[in-house]
């Protein structure tokens, strides 16, 4: 799909040059105001080069001439230096999570702060693409008129599904024609809504724990766990895709004794209450007797463990061993220090994961990686999409212009 933006870049001049915009962009992205001499102190670059490249750089749009030293109070003496910033607030970004359930939207400034939000569940049918589809675009221009923000001004989306994506924003046909079912030619089909970058859910979820997470570490999988499995996986720094982007994708936790399939903490709850409904093995007294199926979670399982049941506790224990187990093929396979457990259903899975990291601990397969939850919400994918679709901006600012407001 092509860019969508008001004021395309021309290529630099050599007077400019492509490295030297690049540079100064990527320092107004990191900074406050500023003044050609902290970029230089900052880059390397000569003075010359630097006022070139803000010329070039608010010219188009990205960053704007602020009060000079002397008015703003700091200056000393000599000439009074000019200062700038990004101009943030000039255009927008969107971070879209299209997940199999439900469809949330976040608009963002190009400092990635958050200013729109909408989301959706996908009624009548998660996986009818043209359902998928629709649903995406009223969330997007739920979220953008919210913010405010015209798709004129939109410069990138990225969209995070839960399905392989490869370099080109495509799915692979493989599992049953589900994933080109959850990714229905998003990059070629959204709408106007600027460059739409198409990527992994999972892998945004990893995305966003490094930007905005609590990850000290190098290697860690961030493993999305409500209705099945899959993992962004981050090894010594590098965030791992594959050849058709499938890297994380776990088809292969069938194929794991003790797991047997890609459930995630949801599934799997559902597939035993049912079993065991079904068998005559849930407690008259649990309250898990009388839940529909449909309607269960893991938070009921907890909460129901939490007031007494013994049923419940128990389903407590198998989804934390279950879990142990997941993190301990990441650990042997890939030697990853951590486990991030993310989504909406890392605010509720303490006790699991309490559970999978006494399983592990208890085991005789040190050194085994850390399991923690994560701090950012249900959000975390979308979270991600911002931070992908800023970084799109700023590895090749040439590439786009703000709008400049008339």
């Amino acid at each position: 799909m092509q860019p969508c933006y008001s004021h395309p870049m021309a290529e630099p001049g050599i007077e400019t040059g492509r490295a030297s915009v690049e540079l100064v962009a990527a320092y107004a992205f990191d900074h406050g105001a500023f003044t050609a001499s902290d970029v230089m102190d900052g880059t390397g670059l000569t003075r010359a080069t630097v006022l070139n490249a803000c010329d070039a750089l608010a010219d188009r749009g990205w960053i704007r001439e602020l009060d000079d030293a002397r008015a703003a109070g700091d200056y000393r003496r000599g000439r009074p230096a000019r200062r700038y910033e990004l101009a943030a607030d000039t255009a927008f970004v969107i971070g879209l999570d299209v997940g199999q359930h439900r469809v949330a939207a976040l608009v963002a400034t190009l400092r990635g702060e958050v200013v729109g939000r909408a989301e959706r569940p996908i009624v009548g049918g998660d996986e009818d693409p043209d359902l998928r589809l629709a649903t995406a675009r009223t969330v997007v221009e739920e979220a953008t008129a919210q913010a405010g923000a015209t798709p004129g001004q939109v410069l990138v989306t990225a969209v995070g599904v839960p399905a392989p994506v490869d370099a080109h924003g495509r799915s692979p046909r493989g599992d049953h024609d589900y994933w080109a079912r959850m990714n229905p030619d998003f990059a070629s089909r959204l709408g106007p809504w600027g460059e739409v970058v198409l990527e992994n859910d999972a892998n945004l979820a990893a995305t966003a724990e490094r930007a905005l997470g609590e990850v000290a570490r190098e290697s860690i999988a961030v493993l999305l766990a409500e209705a099945s499995f899959g993992a962004g996986l981050i090894v010594d720094g590098v965030l791992l895709h594959g050849g058709a982007g499938g890297a994380g994708e776990l088809r292969v936790l069938g194929m794991v004794e003790g797991v047997g399939s890609p459930e995630g903490l949801d599934g799997a709850a559902r597939s035993w209450l049912e079993e065991d409904q079904r068998s005559g093995a849930v407690p008259a007294s649990s309250p898990l007797a009388r839940t529909p199926v449909d309607a269960l979670d893991v938070g009921r399982v907890i909460d129901a463990a939490a007031s007494g049941d013994a049923y419940a506790g128990r389903l407590v224990e198998r989804l934390g061993e279950r879990l142990g187990r997941v993190c301990l093929l990441f650990g042997s396979l890939l030697d990853v220090d951590e486990v991030v457990v993310a989504g909406g259903v890392a605010r509720v899975a303490s006790p699991v994961i309490a559970a999978a990291q006494t399983w592990l601990d208890e085991g005789t397969y040190a050194p085994t990686p850390i399991v923690r939850a994560s701090r950012l919400g249900a959000d975390v994918v979308a979270l991600g999409a911002i931070t992908r679709a800023v970084a799109t901006i700023r590895s090749q600012p040439w590439r786009f212009a703000a709008p400049i407001p008339r």
